[in-house]
């Protein structure tokens, strides 16, 4: 149990789950979709900013799918209301939006939305992650959209992993060098995109592995948004406090399009809020059966050896 998920500067860490030095590290976040990163480990990225690390998070698909087809349209009637009330005269923005409003009222069940509802679709958690990103406290170029293109399908079926997902990844850990790597391990995800995103986290570590930097980079496993750690697997446990969880809550709202009945809601019939505040009282819980101090809520971590 740790409240320095980044390490404990000048102290012993022979029984701490994190190394004490660097004091300052470089950590990176991998959020498979534009909300897992608060969701999963809300507290811990807070706290990692708080303590004066140079906190990174990377969001690795575009999520645009799990976006309900009237949120898009309501953007779209919004860059035409703002360019009417601005003067602004768009030709391209009027029949953006006519294309997506003729195909959206037309839409049949399942039916693969067209390229610009897509893409609207996709800006739209683009700027809810990059809220959530500044409420955090990040700036923007600690913000990285990566749009992993095994994702882009228009459909709930995605690509297999491929050579240019892995290079990406790659490309971000070598700009970076981190000390620290956060990934989602929870593979419960009913789409299978946690899966492939961890895949690439993977492969893109094992090619890395050679290089010098990797000898000081840790790769944490987070879960939280569709299940938890086992008690037993768990490595490093960041408590919160009640104030804390409050604020990850206000974080996970910053998602408005995945609040009040989500596109994707699986089998639980609770917002991804309400089930990550559940699953962090019962990991605390836990603990506390089990003799050890008393938190309100915590967030788990298992660390993977490559």
């Amino acid at each position: 149990i740790t409240g320095w998920p980044g390490g404990k500067p000048n102290s012993d860490d022979s029984n701490r789950p994190e190394r004490a030095e660097p004091a300052k590290k470089r950590v990176l976040i991998f959020s498979p979709h534009p909300d897992d990163d608060i969701i999963s480990m809300g507290g811990t990225f807070m706290r990692l900013q708080e303590q004066g690390h140079e906190v990174h998070v990377a969001y690795q698909t575009s999520g645009n799918i799990a976006v309900a087809d009237d949120e898009a349209l309501r953007f779209a009637r919004f860059v035409i209301d703002y360019n009417e009330k601005f003067g602004i005269k768009s030709a391209e923005a009027d029949n953006i939006y006519q294309k997506a409003e003729t195909f959206l009222t037309n839409k049949k069940n399942s039916e693969i939305d067209i390229p610009e509802v897509r893409y609207i679709k996709g800006l739209i958690r683009k700027g809810e992650a990059r809220a959530t990103s500044h409420f955090v406290g990040l700036t923007d170029d600690q913000i990285h959209f990566m749009e992993l293109p095994f994702y882009e399908t228009g459909t709930i079926e995605k690509k297999p992993l491929g050579k240019e997902d892995i290079q990406l990844t790659m490309d971000l850990i070598k700009k970076i060098k981190p000390h620290q790597i956060y990934a989602a391990g929870d593979l419960a995800d009913p789409h299978g995109t946690h899966k492939v995103c961890l895949d690439a986290i993977f492969e893109a570590v094992k090619a890395l592995k050679p290089k010098s930097f990797m000898d000081d980079c840790w790769l944490w496993l987070y879960r939280g948004a569709w299940q938890e750690w086992g008690i037993d697997e768990v490595e490093m446990a960041v408590p919160m406090s009640p104030d804390q969880v409050l604020a990850k809550r206000h974080g996970i709202f910053k998602h408005q399009s995945q609040k009040d009945g989500v596109v994707f809601q699986g089998t639980d019939a609770r917002e991804f809020w309400q089930r990550a505040e559940d699953r962090n009282a019962e990991t605390a819980a836990l603990y506390q059966q089990l003799g050890l101090a008393t938190y309100a809520a915590m967030e788990a971590f298992v660390r993977w050896h490559y």
